[in-house]
């Protein structure tokens, strides 16, 4: 769910792959990720598409290590709705969970336990999962995609469903990406955004809510350096600090301190220094440069982390989120990481997604999840958490 975004540098910085928190924003229920110490991956919370790895389907209240991850160094992490990826230092990307719509990328629909290599990818920069389906990007600045397509979400003009890699139709000089629901986001490198997937509620940000195979541009947006899709919403982080937001917005999770669905961005209420976002199924949540974190939309779960499960239209500030370097917005709950590798949570807790030994949702970050530290990447998926 990234979801939140996954990026790759600005031109004069190509010499090397980012080392990114990478979410694939809300969808239905996203999960958590995170790459720990010598490259070895830790899941916690559901596991029942073994979406955290290993033989046993039962949920993990604790990190436990994701099998098969070997060899180069994680560079980024990406949680679906029941499915994760991971990008290698070597170029390459390892996928694991849920397959029965192709979302791994290894050319058959059979569920891993462990972590499989995605076919014929070679020099990705960057990765993205969305509900059931996968983006990655390539240093030459083109797009692939693969997984579900019943509503063009992967862009190559057809709604024909995709076990193996296939290219972006018409995408060059991309420089970010976002995998939501059923749709999907791409910064190019003239801070334009395009979008291509299921519309309707207007995430895709065309001004209407037409569903598109192929990308379209999303109206009015410039400078924009990242993005975050959710289920049915979308995000954009310009590069003068604001957030733009569009699509369903029935939650708050637009942040305009309204509950109306936008067919093309808005800004988001007092934001101006953004440095990182991210989007959860109906909720956002967003790195300011001072290392504080702010949350709006849904919140029946606590994922805002003010103590209650009152919506919020309009951004507040996460109690107790300082120097926090990484955010990411699983479903329905809400990781950070500060400045010394540990990892904290909020909100849905149903199957251990928090990472405290325990099963109740929290309202209020959660101490240092248990067993982790020097942590550098993060990722939120449906009901499951991943680090490293």
């Amino acid at each position: 769910m990234n979801l939140k975004l996954a990026a790759r540098p600005r031109r004069a910085a190509l010499a090397g792959l980012l080392s990114l928190v990478t979410a694939a924003a809300a969808w239905a229920a996203p999960a958590t990720s995170a790459a720990a110490q010598e490259g070895r991956v830790k899941g916690w919370g559901a596991n029942a598409n073994y979406q955290l790895g290993g033989t046993l389907t039962t949920s993990k209240y604790k990190p436990v290590t994701v099998p098969g991850v070997t060899g180069a160094s994680v560079e980024a992490l990406a949680a679906g709705y029941h499915h994760s990826l991971a990008l290698l230092s070597n170029g390459t990307v390892e996928s694991w969970g849920r397959n029965a719509e192709g979302q791994l990328g290894i050319g058959s629909t059979a569920a891993q336990d462990q972590a499989s290599t995605v076919a014929g990818l070679r020099g990705v920069v960057a990765v993205a999962a969305g509900s059931n389906h996968s983006l990655a990007l390539l240093a030459d600045g083109t797009v692939r995609a693969w997984g579900l397509n019943s509503s063009g979400q992967l862009g190559d003009n057809t709604t024909a469903t995709r076990t193996a890699p296939v290219t972006v139709s018409g995408l060059t000089n991309v420089e970010a990406i976002a995998a939501g629901g059923a749709h999907s986001l791409a910064v190019l490198a003239d801070g334009t955004v395009k979008a291509w997937g299921l519309n309707g509620n207007g995430q895709l940000g065309d001004g209407s809510t037409a569903t598109r195979t192929t990308p379209v541009t999303v109206s009015g947006l410039d400078n924009v350096r990242s993005v975050a899709a959710g289920n049915t919403h979308s995000l954009a982080r310009r590069a003068d600090g604001t957030v733009w937001a569009w699509g369903r917005g029935s939650e708050g999770q637009i942040g305009d301190n309204a509950t109306a669905q936008r067919l093309t961005p808005v800004q988001v209420d007092g934001i101006g220094t953004a440095r990182d976002i991210s989007a959860g199924v109906y909720h956002s949540v967003a790195r300011l440069a001072n290392g504080t974190v702010v949350t709006w939309g849904y919140n029946a779960q606590g994922q805002m982390g003010d103590g209650t499960t009152t919506n919020r239209p309009a951004p507040i500030v996460l109690d107790g989120a300082e120097q926090i370097r990484a955010v990411s917005a699983g479903g329905y709950h809400t990781l950070v990481l500060d400045r010394e590798g540990r990892v904290r949570a909020v909100g849905y807790n149903n199957n251990g997604q928090i990472g405290d030994g325990a099963t109740a949702n929290r309202t209020a970050l959660t101490e240092p999840v248990n067993s982790l530290s020097s942590v550098s990447l993060i990722a939120g998926g449906g009901e499951f958490s991943l680090a490293g």
